[in-house]
Formats: C-alpha cells, sequence, structure tokens
C-alpha cells in the first residue's frame, strides 16, 4: 500500500515538471543564420536554413549565469569575430520567464521585422519592424509554462 501512495504521489507531481515551455527560434529569412545557446558554457553552433530552418531548447536556469541568451549572426563563426549579433535572453524564475531582445556589435537585422513572442496571446511581443531596437526597455514577461519564440525576418 505504502509504495502505491509514493508512485500516486509522483505521477501527480509529473505534470508539474513538465509545464515549462521552451524558447524558440524561426529563420525565416532567406539566408541561413547560426546560433549558440549561452550561459557559463557556449552551446555548439546551430546553423538554421533559410525560410523555415528552427531552433527549440527548453526553458532552463544556469546555475552560475541564471540566465541564457542565445546569440545569433548571419555568419557562421559571427559570436567568435565580433559580428552583429542579436541576443534573445531569457531568465527562468520559478513559474515566471523574463525575456528580451538586443543587439551587440551592429544590427544583423537591419531591414528585416524580427517579433519575439510569448505563445500566450496575453504576453506581451517584442517587435522591431526594421530590425534595429527601438528606444526604451523592451524586457516582457510571462508564464513560463508558454513557449517564446524569436521570429527572424517576420
Amino acid at each position: 500500500m505504502y509504495t502505491s501512495v509514493i508512485a500516486l504521489a509522483a505521477l501527480a507531481v509529473a505534470p508539474l515538471a513538465a509545464a515549462v515551455g521552451s524558447a524558440r527560434v524561426v529563420n525565416k529569412c532567406p539566408f541561413p543564420v547560426t546560433l549558440w545557446s549561452v550561459g557559463s558554457s557556449v552551446s555548439q553552433p546551430y546553423t538554421l536554413g533559410p525560410r523555415g530552418g528552427s531552433y527549440g531548447e527548453v526553458f532552463r536556469r544556469d546555475p552560475q549565469t541564471g540566465g541564457i541568451a542565445i546569440k545569433i549572426t548571419r555568419e557562421p563563426d559571427g559570436l567568435y569575430t565580433g559580428r552583429p549579433q542579436t541576443v534573445f535572453a531569457y531568465n527562468l524564475d520559478g513559474a515566471t520567464i523574463w525575456y528580451d531582445l538586443s543587439d551587440v556589435f551592429g544590427d544583423a537585422f537591419a531591414g528585416n521585422r524580427l517579433v519575439e513572442a510569448s505563445a500566450n496571446a496575453a504576453c506581451g511581443a517584442i517587435v522591431w519592424p526594421n530590425g534595429t531596437p527601438p528606444a526604451g526597455s523592451q524586457v516582457k514577461n510571462c508564464g513560463a509554462n508558454a513557449d517564446v519564440t524569436l521570429t527572424l525576418c517576420a
């Protein structure tokens, strides 16, 4: 009887642990892009093909830095050669996901619309109509159970 109660308790908790969304990047641009997931370590590069290439990772919290930065360049070695980067950063804080969008070393997607939005339509979207950051803070937050997708060349 005791073993059955423990097994039922474990099953009851399992859906709560699985209720975390994902950070996604979809490339609708006519050119490939390369991205790296960066916390206290740097992932291998992922190349997203033109017009539909995609990447996703389950929201996670880095034990040293807390947040994760998905760094995107138009060049396959751009992270290591100082090329313009667009950065989709997120921070998983309990049941909340904080997300933002920024550029460093220039504007990798100037002239191309960028949209970063939660699958939960009630949450705020970050829209860069011309691929460059508008003035002011762009940080948004939402429940961590919904995916947040950055669409390049939206």
